[in-house]
């Protein structure tokens, strides 16, 4: 049940009419808030104003009354005093460059995009800085184990809100909590960031392995080496590891490479069975972000001198110079030599290691 939006509701903006932008909308309306949707489309604002429904996206969902929509940037966003943003990750900066003029200048901007953008390897509140020199401090990001759908339906869950700036991930985090979203905080906006990007990447060889009609032990084998795979990575680019064992990173990994309603997942599946990455982008209605951030992602942890066998499987599964049959990145090796499950140095996060310690320690007190 929504929440009547009270006088002193914030003024809040989502742009994006997507089944997470729209979604994402209702659920501010529910936390009440005073809530503007823009749809890039004529039809779906309509759509949403007069029969309270985004039926391409969220087919069967009854969306608030309270929530409005519009097809105008300008008017979406210029009383604003928090935008979310809910579009494709390669197309952030276009709209960003669009609505620029119209944003007020102490406006807090929330990224609920989970891509790395291919010309440039920026991670999303990086192409926000970047393209509107906005203030670190007023930009927010959202990741976690949110399938769209169901959050739509009211199915409990939770998700983690990123801000340098602790007091900007309270705020947003405050009034994105309902009955059945709860909304956690921290200020690992790289980590949580990347957690959001890295775990479309496996569950895209999840997704192909199903297709090929692998098995449990295949998939499990590749979660948990993907999840080390993220974690390396991430504690390369400067990320808090535990991060990664948290909503932004292990939650949304299984989210992902589980659920029939996950997007990268099933573009992974169509791979499988033997599409093209054409066939498979043309077969799908709406974006799998795995997909353009393979190549990016690459690039950044070769940079990092990081290997990912899984996503470098993936990339020459997607340029057709291996059979998905032949995925089999938990048994890639140099060497014949055993290796560690993971390789992470002391010194890249030593608060990390010192909770391990105290715990350890507590643990030997206890007993």
């Amino acid at each position: 049940m929504a929440k009547e939006a009270a006088q002193d509701a914030p003024v809040v903006a989502v742009i994006g009419a997507g089944s997470f932008g729209t979604t994402y909308a209702k659920v501010l309306v529910d936390a009440g808030c005073d809530v503007l949707l823009w749809a890039r489309r004529t039809e779906v604002a309509t759509e949403i104003n007069t029969s309270h429904r985004n039926g391409k996206y969220l087919p069967g969902v009854n969306l608030p009354r309270g929530l409005k929509a519009t097809d105008h940037l300008q008017t979406a966003v210029e009383d604003a005093e928090i935008v979310f943003l809910a579009v494709p990750s390669q197309s952030l900066r276009e709209n960003l460059q669009a609505m620029r003029h119209y944003l007020r200048r102490d406006a807090i901007l929330v990224s609920l995009v989970k891509g790395v953008e291919q010309s440039t390897q920026m991670r999303m509140s990086q192409v926000i800085t970047d393209t509107l020199d906005w203030d670190i401090e007023q930009v927010a990001v959202v990741s976690g184990p949110n399938i769209a759908l169901e959050i739509a339906r009211e199915q409990p869950t939770g998700a983690v809100t990123s801000s340098v700036n602790l007091e900007t991930a309270q705020r947003v985090a405050k009034i994105s909590s309902t009955p059945y979203l709860r909304t956690y905080i921290n200020t690992d906006v790289t980590g949580t960031e990347l957690g959001g990007v890295l775990k479309n990447l496996i569950a895209l060889a999840i997704g192909i392995v199903d297709g090929v009609g692998y098995g449990d032990n295949t998939k499990a084998a590749i979660i948990t080496r993907g999840i080390a795979e993220m974690t390396e990575f991430a504690v390369a680019s400067g990320a808090n590891p535990t991060t990664m064992t948290g909503l932004a990173g292990l939650g949304d990994l299984i989210t992902t490479c589980q659920s029939p309603l996950s997007r990268n997942s099933t573009a992974g599946r169509l791979i499988g069975q033997g599409y093209s990455k054409e066939e498979t982008t043309q077969e799908m209605s709406q974006t799998a972000e795995g997909i353009t951030s393979v190549a990016p992602v690459l690039a950044l942890a070769r940079q990092r001198g990081v290997v990912m066998p899984i996503v470098e499987q993936v990339q020459m599964v997607l340029e057709g110079r291996m059979k998905p049959a032949d995925l089999g990145p938990h048994l890639a090796t140099e060497d014949e030599v055993p290796q560690p499950e993971m390789q992470l140095q002391d010194d890249a996060a030593p608060n990390f290691w010192q909770r391990v310690k105290a715990v350890f320690k507590g643990a030997k007190t206890s007993n």
